[in-house]
């Protein structure tokens, strides 16, 4: 009996960990995701009394989504293809989202509660034209219609079912249709627009077939100028060409007329080039200059009147019907840290319904759009909701003078990451919080315990959700032992940084960048990419590290170049730099000062290098290593690579000690007529290279070639850049490259005739694997190519080594033309593939796992054994003990290899890999429009134990372990006497 209650225990107790340890282990995985829509450009709110109150939006990244008013989370969205681009939306009969897309082209209905499509329709037309969505009332047999103009055709669509009930097409080919207008109560529409940019062009359709009713047109002395605005179901105003010229044309009952007005006549000073800002207000519009905002009512027989000039930055809304012939519109403008809300009604100019100031945080920029919805309060009163999209793209719901929730949009459209370690955690705690985390530590162990015992209550249950949210190891702001905890850095099309902890994908600070903001000096700044700038090591407690930001006044590569230093800690931006030269390419050096501070070589379009910082130690660091430094540069048009050396100082306007000339060392010029260059991929810089040589199943040793100069270039004929099957096999072909970018030699080159990009690479160690189209075979491919170096090969006697006769510690250089050998082979893959990358380790021998970001937006761990180029139908008994798996034609796609799990990164773009401290571990960042964090461990963990490991249960184990012995042993020796006895 004693021995089967000490079996009991035992095993009770044992089980309690594993199960606590599992439960644990699922619960602090330190997995994130998130979602985004990106930046909104059209919303429409459906607040009826029936159902939940949302908001319908779409976005510029090709979203249509669905959120809740109240809380700003997302009931349901869409991701449209990259050209698939809205061009309208609206919501019809009170349950159908309606969408207009591809230029015109696609007309949708999407179920309101759910985002079930629930027809499609295909609107083409004569020419491409600009895109209208009209929602109407109209009955057309029976059915509701929408008013649709695209591809220069206006057609009337059933609400119901999607039938196109009539079209009409407008085949004039000068003819720009700029507004679709049904009047209220009426049963005809306006169509107008310009023609050749001087006639002004209108057109009376019957709404119920069709018919024309009526065309009449006027001439213009100038030419038109952007779009017109609306002020009346029968005005519109627009802008002569020199925008100094307004407009007013009325079309009452089919007859044009039209007045004009110089701008200059509605203002005092000289106003500048205006623009007329889009709205669609009765009466009223609003131009814009640089100087001012101008409002103005037309009255009258076209006649204009200013209500009301602004220095503000100031946003209009469209119009809001409130009550039958009533309508209101909102006015945004910003003041100092506040910006003022105001509601006005189109009739009343000077009359407000609603006026509220509302504090904003500087962060996010000036206010870019708004669209309000109206509600009636207890006292039958209106009362009003803003939404409002920042100029970080963030989006906001203003309700009652507060914010009532914000979206951070922006990280949907993240150009750039980079990771900076946290603070070091640093000694001297004081005795009472000493004494305080023990209570809460014992505390928590205990509750912990209770609810692993299933005894805890309710009240118990919150509490330790509370102290694991409050206490949680993964979300600390200071470093961990293993390397988990990082903050990412992320740069988005905004000009907005980010900082991202990895422990739950809060966002700890974020800085809307000064040197990316709009301004007389910079009209389009255009941000490119991040770099770390000072990583403190051995000043870790006192520095704070640093990255550097590096962008560009404009599109074009010799645009003047920006920088801005930011504190990785702070989000404070404590330099910011305008060039004067152009920026190109930016070159991280391997060199840092005694601050620390990574040196810089930044190239212009005119290949002049610039060094930063721009310090005296500096300079001296790198005069010391100049005749080491080489970059290369790619001319994708013309297919040219070219590699540079330094050789003096500049001379000229430009010149400073700061900026070196170059020389061209070598050049590799491709046949235009042949090939294209598609893709390049070079390796990481921070990859560790854990061994250099690879031990082969007969013992023998090859050595890899390890080159941080290595290129890898992948090439296709001219006629097969474009898409997947537009050009027959036998006119396509793909061409791979490996170059030596320091002297320009061609280490390898592969041809596959009959493929086809685009190509999806990534360099590794000595090998590459890229993923491409075989037409011949329809289907998805994969390649592998392993370089080895021959020159090496004499190391593999061992008296050599004994007798130190070997070359293992020979310097190796670029112009020491090892001789090299590659192995390759080509495998067919399922998917096709978006990004790629590889794992990164700091230490220990762990098996390279490739990881794929596929069509379906996960993420794929893929085996870099299964490319293999060594893999053969039938592996020797040696070959398999070495882990050679046997060829198979195609690669496995293994379900549980899928690191998102279930989840999808909704337009996946990139996946980074940073390597944490823990061995065989590896930190994975994937976005697009949504973020994913999770950390991975390509040959599993071991030797470690999970941040939240119960080290209070594992003592009360031990505990209960020892006190089972030692009272099953009385108890033994107490029914052994008995038996001695008896």
């Amino acid at each position: 009996m004693a021995i089967m209650s000490f079996i009991f225990v035992f095993f009770f107790f044992s089980s309690l960990q594993p199960i606590l340890s599992l439960y644990e282990d699922q619960v602090g995985l330190m997995d994130w995701h998130q979602q985004y829509i990106g930046k909104v450009k059209q919303a429409v709110f459906h607040t009826h009394k029936t159902g939940r109150k949302r908001v319908v939006a779409s976005t510029e990244q090709n979203i249509i989504a669905t959120l809740d008013l109240r809380s700003g989370e997302i009931f349901w969205r869409h991701v449209l293809g990259p050209n698939d681009v809205v061009d309208g939306i609206d919501i019809a009969l009170g349950k159908y989202v309606i969408t207009l897309s591809s230029g015109g082209s696609i007309l949708r209905a999407w179920n309101l509660p759910d985002g079930q499509m629930v027809w499609e329709s295909s609107l083409h037309g004569p020419k491409h034209s600009k895109s209208l969505l009209l929602t109407t009332n109209l009955i057309i047999e029976k059915d509701n219609s929408l008013i649709v103009f695209s591809n220069g055709r206006l057609n009337a669509v059933s609400c119901i079912d999607g039938e196109v009930l009539w079209k009409k097409d407008f085949e004039e080919e000068s003819l720009e249709v700029q507004q679709v207008i049904q009047p209220p109560g009426s049963d005809f529409i306006y169509v107008v627009g310009f023609a050749a940019s001087s006639q002004f062009e209108m057109y009376k359709i019957n709404a119920k077939n069709g018919e024309l009713l009526k065309h009449e047109s006027t001439a213009f002395s100038g030419r038109f100028s952007g779009e017109v605005s609306l002020v009346s179901s029968e005005t519109v105003v627009a802008l002569d060409s020199t925008g100094s010229i307004l407009l007013t044309i009325s079309f009452h009952n089919g007859k044009i007329s039209s007045q004009q007005t110089p701008v200059s006549n509605l203002l005092e000073d000289s106003p500048g080039l205006a623009i007329i800002i889009h709205s669609s207000v009765t009466g009223i519009f609003a131009i814009k200059t640089d100087a001012a905002t101008i409002f103005i009512r037309v009255i009258g027989e076209g006649k204009l009147e200013v209500v009301e000039k602004t220095n503000h930055e100031t946003v209009v809304s469209d119009a809001l019907s409130i009550s039958e012939g009533q309508q209101a519109f909102a006015l945004v403008q910003h003041a100092g840290r506040n910006i003022h809300l105001t509601v006005k009604p189109a009739h009343d100019w000077d009359s407000s319904l609603l006026k509220e100031s509302i504090k904003m945080d500087q962060q996010r920029g000036f206010v870019h759009k708004v669209f309000i919805n109206n509600y009636i309060r207890t006292d039958r009163s209106h009362g009003f909701r803003a939404l409002i999209v920042m100029e970080d793209h963030s989006l906001l719901l203003l309700q009652q003078g507060a914010i009532v929730w914000s979206r951070e949009d922006g990280l949907a459209s993240i150009i750039d990451v980079t990771t900076s370690e946290l603070p070091v955690e640093k000694a001297g705690v004081s005795v009472a919080k000493v004494e305080l985390n023990l209570f809460e530590w014992l505390k928590g162990h205990v509750l912990k315990l209770k609810g692993t015992l299933m005894l805890a209550t309710p009240e118990d249950i919150a509490a330790i959700q509370y102290m694991r949210l409050k206490s949680s190891e993964k979300s600390k702001m200071t470093r961990d032992h293993n390397g988990f905890r990082k903050l990412l850095i992320a740069l988005t099309r905004a000009g907005k940084l980010f900082a991202l902890h990895t422990g739950d994908g809060r966002i700890v600070w974020s800085h809307l960048l000064q040197s990316l903001h709009k301004s007389e000096s910079c009209r389009q700044p255009i941000g490119l990419n991040l770099h770390q700038w000072q990583v403190p090591h051995h000043h870790a407690l006192d520095e704070n590290p640093s990255v550097l930001v590096v962008g560009r006044c404009g599109p074009s590569s010799d645009a003047l170049g920006v920088l801005s230093l930011v504190d990785s800690y702070t989000g404070k931006e404590f330099s910011s730099l305008r060039l004067v030269h152009s920026v190109a390419q930016v070159i991280p050096l391997p060199y840092t000062d005694s601050t620390e501070q990574r040196l810089h070589l930044l190239i212009d379009a005119d290949k002049l290098a610039h060094l930063y910082p721009k310090t005296p130690e500096a300079i001296d660091i790198f005069q010391s290593e100049f005749s080491n430094v080489y970059w290369y540069s790619i001319d994708d048009d013309n297919g040219i690579i070219k590699g540079y050396a330094l050789k003096t100082k500049c001379s000229g306007n430009v010149a400073d000690e700061f900026c070196f000339d170059s020389r061209e060392l070598w050049s590799i010029v491709l046949p235009s007529e042949s090939e294209k260059i598609i893709t390049t991929a070079t390796r990481n810089l921070n990859e560790a290279v854990h061994t250099q040589a690879k031990l082969i199943a007969d013992q023998d040793v090859m050595y890899k070639y390890i080159s941080s100069n290595l290129l890898f270039v992948a090439t296709v004929a001219p006629k097969a850049s474009g898409e997947i099957g537009s050009v027959t096999p036998e006119e396509s072909w793909l061409v791979v490259y490996l170059i030596d970018t320091v002297t320009g030699r061609v280490l390898h080159r592969m041809t596959h005739h009959g493929s086809q990009g685009p190509v999806q690479a990534v360099l590794s160690e000595n090998w590459v694997v890229y993923h491409y189209f075989n037409l011949r075979a329809h289907r998805y491919e994969m390649s592998v190519i392993e370089i080895y170096d021959q020159s090496r090969a004499d190391n593999k006697d061992v008296w050599k080594l004994v007798v130190g006769n070997h070359n293992l510690t020979s310097p190796v250089s670029s112009y020491s033309r090892a001789e090299v050998i590659t192995k390759s082979q080509s495998y067919f893959f399922t998917h096709s593939l978006k990004a790629i990358t590889v794992t990164l380790t700091v230490k220990g021998i762990t098996s390279k796992q490739l990881l794929i970001g596929t069509i379906g937006d996960q993420v794929l761990a893929l085996d870099k054994r299964f490319l293999d180029p060594r893999r053969s139908v039938n592996p020797t008994q040696a070959e398999r003990e070495e882990g050679i798996i046997p060829l198979t034609d195609s690669l496995p796609i293994i379900p549980q290899s899928y690191i998102t799990h279930s989840l999808r990164v909704e337009g996946l773009q990139s996946i980074i890999t940073v390597a944490a401290k823990l061995e065989s571990t590896t930190l994975v960042f994937a976005h697009g429009l949504d973020l994913f964090f999770t950390h991975y461990a390509p040959s599993r963990t071991y030797d470690s134990l999970t941040e939240d490991f119960s080290y209070a249960l594992l003592l009360i184990t031990i505990v209960a372990l020892v006190a089972a012995i030692f009272v099953t042993w009385i108890l033994s020796q107490r029914k052994e006497l008995q038996d001695r006895w008896r």
